[in-house]
């Protein structure tokens, strides 16, 4: 998996808790990268309906409020698939070798259950419970 999830995450939570109207340049001073990196994770997370932009002012709104918007949701969004995949399988394993003719086999299931127990925590865990994690971080009453 690759940045854009957590990315997304603190954009999210940038977006919830500022009181003014956020560009992506602003952002990515914040998450310390580009802002054409930002755009990028900002059109998916608008492609998945979590943000859209403001007409006329500037800046970006939740569709949602953060306690509806789950992990899982963003995960999604910034991965762009429907379920979650962690692990890839290795392309060409020798088919003459005891352990190879069986080795897909043998971890299909241990994977799927992985992904499966993954998939439910990140449902269960929402936006709100981040930007509460991050206020007891920073030691702020909210």
């Amino acid at each position: 998996m690759d940045t854009k999830f957590s990315v997304a995450i603190h954009i999210l939570v940038m977006i919830t808790e500022s009181e003014r109207s956020l560009s992506s340049q602003a952002l990515a001073i914040s998450v310390g990268t580009n802002a054409s990196y930002i755009r990028k994770v900002i059109g998916l997370l608008k492609k998945a309906e979590l943000i859209s932009s403001q007409q006329g002012k500037g800046g970006y709104k939740l569709t949602k409020a953060p306690n509806q918007i789950s992990l899982l949701d963003i995960y999604y969004a910034t991965q762009e698939i429907n379920r979650v995949n962690l692990f890839q399988m290795h392309q060409n394993p020798n088919e003459t070798c005891p352990v190879g003719q069986h080795i897909e086999g043998a971890l299909t299931s241990i994977f799927s259950e992985v992904e499966i127990h993954l998939a439910n925590e990140m449902s269960s865990q929402t936006l709100e419970d981040v930007i509460s994690n991050l206020y007891k971080q920073a030691k702020i009453a909210r």
